[in-house]
């Protein structure tokens, strides 16, 4: 039987986690329902709550999505017009769109080339008198050093605003991921390892002033209705119904973190002997504090196929893959008024070209892992010159 005559390995697959869950989550629905409370309700409260206690912040408040999250947090930390802001170049758009729409200038820095973190010594070159906040972002599921952040935070007086849209309860040096800087935002699209059936985000924080702030920033500026202390108010309200769902879901989310975990040991296993072929993992530095929301592989000088070439292969083989991310920020079309150039950031410019995200969810198989190995030898070995035994 060939590879492609077998069932599809879905990138993400989220039918596992509801199938299992439909009787609860249908019953988590149903007391939102029967309460009536769809904006700010009940359930809203306690997920705010139990998300802090979870990431070990003093205070969670929710809002409508990760990118408002970043820009709402930023704000509520005095972070707006003439400040700057160091971000990494290689994150998805959603972190440089949060930054502009808190009125800072966004100061991009260029990445690690194996681990796909933010250079902090980047960081550190980028400083100016006007830098006020650093951005990192925990990308793919592992966090930046929070040992090296905070060092480089207090000899430098910035602010550490964390994007920890992909990191839920990751772990480095004794922090988790929200717990770090003065405050952070995250992400609840339903394909993050804690999503919703929507949109959803949330900011974390040790300062209760911070919260405060956030709770009136998301209700439009509003300490109390029809009172509006913040002009930059906006509508940006986690619903109801989806901190019922994200509540009962936080509970299994340290197990299925560990699953994710588990995966991608035995991902690195079955793709070692890929390494003569170009084929190498993004370099894991957070032991099991990394938690894998995607499993990401880079093509070396040694890999034979291009990027293109593989993932049609995988896809001929009923493999689902993707790229985080194809262009990175400084060179998106919308973005060229900020003035940066191609060749500016060359970490973050080869990884664009070179990564590619295998499937990873809790509820893949082994069997499908194998899969995925199987057709990635297949088509890399097939491109290797045949020579002639010696006699």
């Amino acid at each position: 039987m060939s590879l492609s005559s077998l069932d599809p390995v879905p990138f993400v697959d989220l039918s596992w986690e509801h199938q299992t869950l439909k009787a609860d989550l249908l019953g988590a629905v149903s007391s939102v329902l029967d309460r009536n409370d769809f904006v700010l309700g009940k359930a809203v409260a306690e997920f705010e709550a139990n998300f802090a206690i979870a990431c070990g912040a003093g205070h969670g408040v929710g809002v409508g999505c990760g990118t408002d999250a970043i820009s709402l947090g930023l704000i509520a930390c005095g972070i707006g017009a003439g400040d700057e802001v160091i971000l990494p170049a290689n994150t998805f758009v959603a972190t440089l769109i949060g930054v502009l729409h808190s009125g800072a200038t966004p100061v991009f820095v260029d990445c690690d080339l194996e681990t796909a973190l933010m250079d902090l010594a980047a960081a550190e070159a980028a400083i100016t008198p006007y830098t006020r906040a650093i951005l990192p972002v925990h990308l793919y599921g592992q966090m930046v050093s929070p040992k090296r952040l905070l060092e480089l935070a207090t000899a430098h007086d910035l602010l550490i605003f964390e994007d920890a849209a992909q990191a839920h309860l990751a772990a480095r040096e004794g922090h988790q991921a929200g717990s770090v800087g003065t405050g952070a935002a995250f992400s609840f699209y339903p394909s993050k390892n804690l999503g919703g059936v929507g949109d959803g985000g949330m900011v974390t924080t040790a300062s209760e002033l911070v919260a405060q702030t956030v709770r009136s920033l998301r209700n439009y500026g509003a300490t109390r209705k029809y009172y509006h202390t913040e002009s930059a108010g906006i509508n940006s309200r986690l619903d109801t119904l989806q901190a019922a769902v994200l509540s009962l879901k936080l509970d299994y989310l340290p197990d299925w973190n560990r699953r994710r975990y588990e995966l991608a040991n035995y991902y690195n296993e079955q793709i070692k002997p890929l390494a003569d072929y170009g084929i190498e993992p993004i370099r894991n530095d957070s032991c099991e504090g990394h938690v894998y929301h995607l499993y990401v592989v880079r093509l070396t000088e040694a890999c034979p196929l291009s990027r293109h070439q593989i993932q049609q292969g995988l896809a001929q083989a009923g493999i689902q893959t993707g790229i985080h991310y194809p262009t990175p920020c400084h060179l998106q079309p919308a973005f060229q008024f900020l003035g940066y150039q191609p060749g500016q950031f060359p970490y973050a410019e080869a990884l664009s070209e070179t990564i590619i995200s295998l499937p990873m969810y809790p509820g893949l198989q082994p069997a499908q892992i194998d899969r995925v190995a199987a057709a990635l030898h297949q088509q890399l070995s097939e491109t290797l010159p045949v020579t002639e035994p010696c006699y």
